[in-house]
């Protein structure tokens, strides 16, 4: 069922703008990255080029991908998890049937550790742990996505004591009812693969764990420890369950696989739970980065109109003496009205509020719109003499709030509950 009326708009119409304040961001990001790249360009701004590439990695691409991916990619299960760019990441090498703590426990058994949450702490730590080359058994790995959300858990074994090479395997639960092509009913799908170093991404420039080739290496070596640890385990192999091939993964890094699929039963394993239920129906939804982020934003933006509002009645504004006034008090009530309605609009957003969300994303496209005809009349070029901070945080804000995480958050928070891990989709 479509949900109505949680919008500015009710239903497609909602979805629609949506959409179009989601393109309109790509767009704008690439105006932001051309007007950085001239930026760096200048003899006294070469440092400004790590400005750039981290706009171009992390905005412009990323984004752009998105995009592209939503037009030429299916929308159904191919043997290939996504990354959270849309791109076809790893391939999926691995089938079990049992449930969640009879693969933890089989895991556990196995020497696997099972790895960290994505969150700004695992990530400061990886980052430290990768700078100084020391050892973090529990490091997160990225999130791919399987029917529409990221995988449920992960384990990994460290090699060398280094978080730059590692075994991994990514673990995702399977719709009830769903069947794999060719009509096999299995639990859990997973995707294992071996980091061999640390590098950057080929498709969007983001630094990244770069794989190794041969797939299937990884994939064998997971079944083994498994078999090993875990005798009782019976496996199959579903041959040719894909056609061989060579391709990339998200990351730009050539992978290779013989398409044999196998099947690994942990049914006969007697395990104690291994703590709450893996996938709750149900959670309290945790207002994820780019909400915080862009009602942040929002915030400051209203702080800031207050601040000029005042400047200009008490004549500390350079615009205040200049002119009549009762000019400057006009203009200083109308930002000070504006600027009270920015707070609340933030406070809106980081609750959650959809129409606050939009009404947002709106005001910032409005804004980048008039500096882009601005320019396009003859007027001043946008750098650091201009409005370039001013555009680049419009900029973010909309990415930020456009982003999936942040629309789903926004039209689940009134029900109280978020499906975990659905972040996956335009």
């Amino acid at each position: 069922m479509k949900e109505q009326g949680r919008g500015l708009l009710p239903g497609n119409a909602d979805t629609l703008l949506d959409r179009a304040l989601f393109v309109f961001s790509g767009v704008a990001a690439i105006w932001l990255a051309t007007l950085l790249l001239e930026e760096s360009l200048r003899p006294d701004m070469a440092w400004f080029a790590l400005v750039f590439w981290a706009a171009l990695a992390y905005l412009v691409l990323p984004r752009v991908h998105r995009i592209l991916t939503r037009i030429y990619l299916p929308d159904y299960f191919i043997g290939r998890a996504r990354t959270s760019d849309g791109l076809l990441g790893d391939p999926v090498n691995i089938a079990l049937l049992g449930s969640g703590d009879q693969i933890h426990a089989a895991m556990r058994r196995a020497g696997w550790t099972q790895a960290d949450d994505v969150d700004l702490a695992s990530s400061r730590r990886i980052i430290l742990s990768t700078l100084t080359r020391r050892s973090y058994e529990e490091a997160p790995v990225s999130p791919l996505f399987i029917f529409g959300r990221q995988q449920d858990f992960a384990y990994q074994q460290e090699v060398d004591g280094s978080p730059g090479k590692r075994h991994h395997v990514r673990f995702w639960r399977c719709p009830p009812g769903w069947l794999l092509p060719g009509g096999v009913r299995v639990d859990w799908l997973a995707a294992g693969t071996y980091d061999r170093s640390v590098g950057l991404s080929l498709f969007t420039l983001q630094v990244t764990h770069k794989i190794e080739e041969n797939t299937d290496d990884e994939r064998d070596h997971v079944v083994a420890t498994l078999k090993q640890a875990v005798p009782e385990a019976e496996v199959t192999v579903i041959r040719d369950f894909s056609t061989g091939y060579h391709a990339r993964n998200g990351g730009g890094d050539t992978i290779s696989t013989d398409g044999d699929l196998p099947v690994i039963d942990l049914a006969p394993l007697t395990a104690a739970p291994a703590g709450p239920p893996l996938v709750p129906a149900v959670r309290r939804p945790r207002r994820p980065a780019p909400t915080l982020f862009g009602g942040v934003l929002v915030f400051f933006r209203g702080i800031a109109a207050l601040v000029l509002a005042a400047s200009l009645l008490m004549g500390v504004n350079p615009a205040a003496a200049a002119g009549p006034a009762g000019q400057s008090t006009a203009a200083a009530t109308v930002l000070a009205v504006f600027g009270v309605g920015e707070i609340l609009l933030a406070w809106g957003v980081l609750r959650g509020g959809n129409p606050a969300r939009v009404m947002a994303m709106l005001l910032s496209a409005a804004a980048i719109i008039t500096q882009a005809a601005n320019v396009l009349n003859g007027g001043a070029a946008v750098d650091f003499g201009t409005n370039l901070v001013g555009l680049s945080l419009d900029i973010l804000l909309i990415i930020a709030l456009s982003s999936e995480h942040s629309r789903t958050y926004a039209r689940n928070s009134r029900r109280g509950r978020v499906p975990r891990g659905r972040v996956a989709a335009l």
